[in-house]
Parts: structure tokens; sequence; C-alpha cells
């Protein structure tokens, strides 16, 4: 009997790949008109294989673009460009438009809620206020807290601890086959992959259910409780 639900955040519950895309598109400009020595094409290509060596949850990511680029650390250009891509970033952080609903049904079913999602605790945060769904969730666990993050099995044990619930009594909800559904589905959680954001076109056979719609979320989980 399922008892509670856990959810991934980016692209599970917003969409975090449109979003992040335009808010660094933004940032190039204005650091460049602030005096990157750079094309915007140019400058996008380094930054994005910046955040594929770093992570995009590392902090220093326009600090490292103007060293690669200009050679030197430039505080206002790196001020530019992170001012920039939080105002564009604020003005577009919206939830998919069914996923306050669906909270609000799964919560009505007697739920335990809570976020399990790879990155800075306080970013996380910041992101859940910020899309108006914070208050529905017990617990959000981050992978800063635990100190390992996905695909590692042990820190989506960690999760279930945090919310008091065996694996069998647990959904786990993701956008990632590799990174989400397989740790979840190994520790024994049922799994629903939300075919949504950059890797929805990544073929998996291993979740227990596909949508494509978080509006179909509360559908499964009434077949499960």
């Amino acid at each position: 009997m399922i008892k509670g639900v856990l959810f991934d955040l980016d692209d599970t519950l917003y969409n975090s790949s449109s979003f992040a895309s335009r808010a660094r598109k933004e940032a190039l400009r204005a650091m460049i008109d602030a005096g990157l020595k750079s094309t915007e094409e140019d400058a996008l290509k380094i930054l994005n294989k910046i955040i594929e060596q770093k992570g995009s949850n590392y902090g220093g990511h326009f600090n490292d673009l103007v060293k690669a680029v200009n050679g030197t650390y430039d505080p206002k250009i790196i001020t530019m460009g992170i001012i920039t891509y939080h105002n564009v970033k604020f003005a577009l952080l919206r939830p998919y438009s069914d996923t306050m609903t669906t909270l609000m049904q799964l919560r009505s079913m007697g739920l335990s809620l809570g976020i399990l999602t790879d990155g800075i605790t306080i970013k996380q945060w910041e992101k859940l206020i910020r899309l108006g769904i914070h208050p529905f969730f017990d617990e959000v666990i981050t992978s800063e807290e635990y100190g390992l993050g996905k695909p590692n099995i042990e820190f989506f044990n960690y999760g279930l601890k945090k919310i008091n619930l065996k694996p069998e009594e647990v959904v786990y909800v993701g956008d990632r086959a590799d990174k989400d559904m397989v740790p979840a589905k190994n520790v024994g959680m049922t799994t629903v992959r939300i075919l949504q954001g950059k890797y929805s076109e990544i073929p998996d056979d291993i979740s227990d259910y596909s949508i494509k719609n978080i509006s179909e979320l509360s559908k499964i989980i009434k077949t499960l409780i």
C-alpha cells in the first residue's frame, strides 16, 4: 500500500531546461555588453562545457567563463551575468500547469510528500518557494544535505528514512531514467517517469509507469493506495 510520494524537482515539477537555457543566453548578452571578449555563440559553447564538467549546481560558472575568455577575474562582468541570469530565471520560473492541482489531489489522499533532488539546499528551497509549492512537502532532501547524490542508492535510502516509510510504500516520480528510475527501482520503490524536459526522448525499460503530463499521476496513485 502506497503511503507517500517522493519527487525529483528540476524538469519534474517545472520546466527547468527551457528557463535555464534562456536565462544563460540573456546573461551572456549582458556580460558581452559589459566587456566579455567573445561572441555569444562562442561564450555559450565555453559555458556549456563548464556546466558539463562541473555540474549545473556549481556556483562559479560565470567566474570560470570570464577567466577562460578574458584571462583574468573581472567582478563587474561576473556580477552582470549573475544578476541578469537570476532576473530572467525568476521572471520565467513557473510550475507545470497541472503541478499545483496534482499536489493538492495527492495531499487530499492523505499521502506524505517529499522532494529528493540533486542540488544545493538553499537553491532548491528557493525554487520551491518561488514556485509556490513548498507548503505541500513534508521533507525536502538534497544531495548537499546527504553528501552524495543521484544515482547513488544510499541517497534514495536516506530519503526513505527521512519520510519514515518503507520502499514498497513509496512512489518515486522523476524525469530521468538513469538518475531517477534505475536507483529508485533498485531500492524497491514504485517508479513513475514523467516524459518532460530535455531527457524526455531517451527511452527506458525499467519505469513502472510513464506519463506525459503530471496530471496523469493522481490516477495512477489511486490504483496503488
